[in-house]
């Protein structure tokens, strides 16, 4: 047969692997001696010294001094200089991209999709440059430089296909200047989707990089302005983020942020734009996606040699630098003695040292301060009789030259002992027993983070019932918890660990405008995936799904009783509007079933001047499927409602105590308050909240900022393979 051994039509090749609608980025194969010889020459003899500078919409003279870049790897590898902004260059930067708006905003979406799309074309090609770049600059392994370009392009990609389907200018309307503060750990991939998103949805972008890594984000901007970007529509503004970053936060015409970073530095970002409204009338959006104390559990009945794999990716690659990055290993006592002695034997293998050689496997961290804040944290461990390992093999010479942290495995007996995550390759094991998975899934939700959760088993109620309980934006089954994919595993947490919406997911272009049509959530999670099989044999709707359906279908027959004919439109519109809590299966490779889905928030406070309104709010929570929090002097209202909603229902005698907990807020009423509102918010402990204002009886809610995403990897090759290879005709 001629066929024999030629790629099977159904199965798309790697190129193809997200369907016509965008191109899967190019890889580089570092088995190739030819690749990896380019790319060996590049690193001994580099071929450029690298420039940042402001990059501005306008020409301007230098005002500052210029300071060297130096490798993180090799102190004495000058890569650059980089001449921070001044004062001066974000007001002209301001002026421009202000001038700039009414431009970009009118130019059609077809159009600033076809710009994204060439960006995307000229990153790839200067894929080997970056690669070097990224390897020097941020200490990167060639392995994580690739995918890090990789990302870059297919962040371009995949907003140029959402606007190019799905916006008009008529009906899709930005909000203004957007400032974009993006963090040292991925400096092209993540500077590029802040970056991307905002200019997707018709915002003029003012970039502000970390200072650690302006290089690789002036490469960025250069390649976007090259791509035919016009220059205002995107500047770059590199300097200390205590000056820079805050003169662009606190300007009065900025009218978004977009932040990536600690949850500390995200506190302060909210207490700056606390302090007025935006363009609209509305607080200005602050969408952080922050840190995570992410574990991963391990129960008896997984492959022992699969999980150590696994965990060392997890833990130890990019030199534990991700926000996804596994902090805390959670062992069945049950065999935890084997798989712990095996982590160690593997952690022993590993190659610590500059990556500029190719056979290293972890890099430096960052700089001398993460280096001071991971070994203090080590030693602080040790000194409280915890057992500590560092089993890796290390090079002398080469730890004399960097900012090196050895590989290192610390026994802890709860994660109540970690106060805060541990940015770099530090590994937490913990032992568990079986009957008691219930409390250590508590444990992780009171860490109050919410990013990346694994879990390695082959028994199906056991990922339901992790999957059920989980409070993680992301959730990995019988494989590692790094590397997200865009629009594979849109990637974002809750609670400490971000805002949302996810990065790379169908909802984060919709946070970026002031105005869009009222079920333009629900067409874009339609738009993602097909609705597909549950996540494993024998799931089940929760029981507060099913009350939630309910109590929405109970206020709906009130409105209708009592003659609230608002009302009852309003819940008519917010039924046909409202995200579907389907799971969606989103292409991805195969051996991997990656689906995605909404659930509400866990509790909305709505504050409102007048009942109606109040109940515009109620409705609206209801339709997602969530529960509302109202102010103690609403109890008559409360009575008044159907059982089934009432139960939905909490009051709160002072919404500002941090004993209150509401994850959102609805706000309909006076402009004066809602600017104390923000304030008491941003005073609050505890994870960011956002709030929405409402206007009208006919008020369009953004309902998906009720909601929050979800996103679950499967390794289906762990569970016996992907039966569905086998039906193919």
């Amino acid at each position: 047969d001629g066929a024999v051994g030629l790629p099977h039509p159904a199965i798309a090749l790697p190129r193809a692997l997200y369907g016509a609608g965008r191109l899967n980025s190019r890889g580089v194969d570092l088995a190739n001696e030819s690749a990896l010889a380019s790319i060996a020459q590049l690193l001994a003899k580099p071929d450029r010294s690298w420039q940042a500078e402001p990059l501005l919409g306008v020409d301007v003279g230098a005002t500052s001094a210029s300071r060297t870049v130096l490798n993180p790897s090799d102190r004495s590898d000058a890569i650059g200089t980089v001449r921070d902004a001044t004062l001066e260059d974000v007001a002209t930067a301001l002026s421009c991209a202000a001038q700039a708006a009414s431009s970009w905003v009118a130019t059609a979406p077809a159009d600033r999709a076809a710009l994204l799309d060439a960006a995307a074309n000229k990153l790839e090609s200067d894929t080997e440059a970056l690669i070097t770049l990224l390897v020097r600059e941020a200490g990167k392994t060639c392995a994580n430089a690739v995918a890090e370009v990789r990302e870059a392009v297919d962040f371009l990609r995949y907003y140029a296909q959402q606007i190019r389907g799905s916006f008009d200018n008529a009906t899709h309307k930005p909000l203004g200047p957007v400032v974009c503060i993006s963090p040292w750990n991925f400096p092209l991939a993540i500077f590029i989707g802040q970056v991307a998103a905002a200019l997707a949805a018709g915002n003029p972008v003012l970039a502000k990089p970390a200072e650690q890594t302006p290089l690789i984000a002036a490469a960025a901007v250069r390649a976007l302005w090259a791509a035919g970007v016009p220059r205002a529509a995107v500047q770059l503004l590199p300097g200390p983020g205590e000056t820079i970053g805050a003169a662009l936060v606190a300007d009065a015409r900025v009218q978004g942020v977009l932040f990536t970073g600690s949850t500390e530095v995200a506190r302060l970002l909210q207490r700056s734009l606390s302090r007025r409204l935006g363009a609209h009338g509305q607080p200005v959006p602050l969408v952080a996606e922050t840190g995570g104390q992410n574990a991963m559990i391990v129960d008896s009945s997984a492959l022992a040699e699969q999980v150590v794999a696994d965990v060392v990716a997890s833990a130890f690659d990019s030199a534990g630098q991700r926000c996804s990055a596994l902090r805390v290993l959670c062992v069945q006592r049950d065999g935890a003695d084997r798989l712990i002695e095996m982590l160690e034997g593997a952690v022993r293998e590993l190659r610590v040292g500059d990556p500029r050689r190719l056979a290293v496997d972890v890099g430096p961290v960052i700089d001398g301060d993460a280096q001071g804040i991971v070994e203090r944290h080590i030693a602080a461990m040790r000194g409280k009789g915890h057992r500590v390992a560092r089993p890796a093999t290390v090079d002398a010479d080469a730890l004399s030259r960097g900012t090196f942290v050895p590989p290192t495995v610390i026994e802890i007996d709860h994660i109540g002992a970690l106060q805060r995550e541990v940015f770099g390759p530090v590994l937490h094991v913990l032992r568990y027993d079986r009957d008691d998975l219930a409390g250590l899934l508590q444990q992780i939700k009171d860490t109050g983070y919410g990013l990346t959760l694994g879990v390695h088993t082959r028994i199906d109620e056991t990922l339901a019932q992790v999957v059920h309980a989980a409070h993680a934006g992301n959730i990995y089954a019988n494989r590692n918890i790094v590397g997200a994919v865009v629009g594979v595993q849109p990637f974002g947490g809750e609670g400490l660990s971000g805002t949302g919406p996810k990065a790379g997911g169908p909802l984060y272009l919709l946070r970026l405008l002031s105005t869009r049509p009222a079920d333009a959530a629900r067409r874009s999670t339609q738009a993602a995936g097909a609705e597909g099989e549950p996540p494993v044999r024998g799931w089940a709707a929760s029981a507060d799904e099913a009350e939630g359906q309910a109590a929405f279908s109970a206020l709906q027959q009130w409105a209708d009783t009592k003659g609230h004919a608002d009302l009852a439109r309003a819940c008519e519109r917010f039924a046909s509007s409202a995200p579907s809590r389907a799971w969606r299966l989103l292409p991805g490779p195969t051996g991997e079933a990656n689906l995605y889905t909404v659930l509400p928030r866990e509790a909305v406070l709505c504050l409102a001047e007048h009942d109606a309104d109040r109940l515009l709010q109620l409705a609206a929570v209801l339709a997602v499927g969530g529960h509302a929090v109202w102010p103690a002097d609403c109890r008559a209202l409360r009575e008044q409602l159907p059982a089934a909603a009432r139960e939905r229902v909490s009051l709160a005698q002072d919404w500002r105590a941090g004993a209150v907990h509401f994850d959102a807020l609805l706000h309909q009423g006076l402009t004066s308050e809602l600017q104390s509102i923000l304030q008491q918010l941003a005073s609050r402990p505890g994870p960011i909240v956002s709030v929405t204002t409402l206007a009208g009886a006919d008020a369009a809610v953004p309902l998906e900022r009720l909601m929050i995403e979800r996103s679950l990897s499967i390794n289906t090759a762990a569970a016996g393979g992907n039966a569905s290879l086998m039906t193919i005709g």
